[in-house]
């Protein structure tokens, strides 16, 4: 049976309420208690303290009721320094680097009672360096306890996470002066992140990556989480460190694999919106991976290839992802090569690392803006060319046309309807797209197949 007008009109009008009286107020505080003032009044003089906060109240009066409006801007500051000698005894950085405040700092060093960390370690690093690492807290008169745990993308997960948890409570921390210190790859970083996120509410923490990926991608944004349901990421939520402290020379002791791994975030950055990162790759990427991304003067040195490099792709990674922390805009440029990479490498889990597969879909994507018009034949070419030189798959069997469109329709599940596909219009540049058609996807999965299923049989051997 039809709903009559008249019975909607009234559902609309106990939904809607007519002639709502809005007032606006802002926060004030003196000494202890906050107040409303109404939006344009003055602020009576007084002798105590006041403090203006930047959140405000709305309260909208009608014939049905009140509702009240809350806007309380949220904001973090976090640290992202380069450094030498971290596990040094006498570099400072591990242990004080993340108090911005000169007051703080010095409260801190001079404080009576002894320094606790809680440090969750990746196994493997623990094996290179957890000796460094207990020197390191016991030189500076330090009470710590090292939780060494196997953390791969088959272990992340919310029970390794109420594990940690549960370490940390029975450790006991000051939830404000004592941050929680994760060492290790992406992994282990994303898991610390989500536990320090939920330990009463928020607890800060410090990120330590020990792999290149680490270093120029996960340990500069805010996100954190673990897989659930199969699926990569798939809980998690939006809390920065503190701080993360950056030394290059975990990277020596990774395998070459796990470097050019990294590589592939790098490149991800060069031809999304950096030509000159990307010629670097181009030119110096063996080289880099034979030094394993080691400086001779350390810091000093700013023409050298792999400072010059890793500062290049955190600084443009830093400027897509600041203005966008809790990614409130679904377009970002940063998403090229994970639309695809996630549904494949949790597919064929652990046969492909996370770099390899976000290079597999990057080189897919390259196919699909050369077949849009986008990219020319010699700038397909030369995409692909620098891909192998870092050692990068550019194909891999799994990654077939069901899964690509698999992976898509998820995409578009949860960006809002729409594709939002970044793809690059040049070297160095790049375009978010929402039209991109079935067809054009289909003629550029034959292209990709026809070139790199070849190359990638005579050229680099699948993992």
């Amino acid at each position: 049976m039809p709903v009559s007008e008249e019975i909607l009109a009234k559902k609309a009008t106990t939904v809607m309420p007519e002639n709502p009286r809005q007032t606006d107020f802002q926060l004030v505080r003196v000494k202890s208690t906050w107040c409303r003032i109404k939006k344009g009044d003055a602020i009576c003089n007084s002798e105590d303290t006041i403090t203006i906060s930047q959140a405000k109240i709305g309260k909208s009066v009608s014939d049905i009721g009140i509702s009240w409006t809350i806007e309380a801007p949220i904001s973090f500051c976090y640290k992202v320094v380069e450094t030498c000698s971290l596990l040094d005894p006498a570099n400072s950085t591990l242990l004080f680097g993340h108090i911005l405040d000169p007051q703080q700092l010095e409260m801190a060093i001079n404080r009576e009672r002894e320094q606790r960390r809680f440090i969750v370690m990746d196994q493997i690093v623990d094996e290179y360096y957890g000796s460094k690492v207990r020197k390191y807290f016991e030189a500076n008169n330090v009470h710590y306890k090292i939780l060494s745990l196997p953390t791969t993308e088959e272990t992340k997960s919310m029970d390794l996470v109420l594990s940690i948890l549960q370490e940390v409570h029975n450790f006991g921390i000051d939830r404000r002066k004592e941050p929680i210190i994760a060492i290790g790859g992406g992994v282990c970083l994303d898991i610390v992140g989500l536990a320090a996120s939920l330990y009463r509410r928020r607890t800060p923490y410090i990120r330590v990556p020990t792999t290149l990926l680490a270093y120029v991608d996960a340990s500069v944004g805010a996100k954190n989480g673990v897989n659930f349901l199969q699926c990569k990421n798939k809980l998690g939520g939006y809390t920065p460190p503190v701080a993360t402290f950056l030394d290059r020379s975990f990277i020596q002791t990774i395998p070459r694999r796990h470097i050019s791994n990294g590589l592939g975030e790098i490149l991800k950055m060069a031809l999304m919106k950096h030509k000159g990162l990307f010629d670097l790759l181009k030119s110096h990427g063996k080289y880099m991976l034979d030094t394993r991304f080691q400086s001779p003067n350390g810091l000093v040195n700013h023409g050298d290839a792999a400072l010059k490099t890793t500062r290049l792709a955190i600084e443009t990674m830093l400027e897509e992802l600041a203005p966008n922390l809790w990614e409130d805009d679904l377009d970002r440029l940063v998403d090229f090569g994970h639309l695809i990479s996630p549904e494949l490498e949790m597919k064929v889990l652990p046969s492909l690392m996370h770099g390899e597969a976000v290079n597999i879909d990057m080189a897919f994507m390259t196919y699909v803006a050369y077949e849009r018009g986008l990219l020319t034949m010699e700038e397909k070419a030369d995409i692909i060319q620098c891909m192998k030189g870092l050692e990068l798959p550019v194909w891999h069997e799994d990654c077939n046309l069901y899964l690509i469109k698999k992976a898509l329709v998820e995409r578009l599940k949860h960006c809002g309807g729409q594709m939002r596909m970044p793809l690059p219009t040049g070297l160095g540049m790049a375009e978010i797209f929402n039209d991109i058609s079935e067809d054009t996807l289909e003629r550029a999965y034959e292209l990709w197949a026809s070139e790199c299923k070849t190359a990638m049989e005579e050229d680099f051997p699948i993992h």
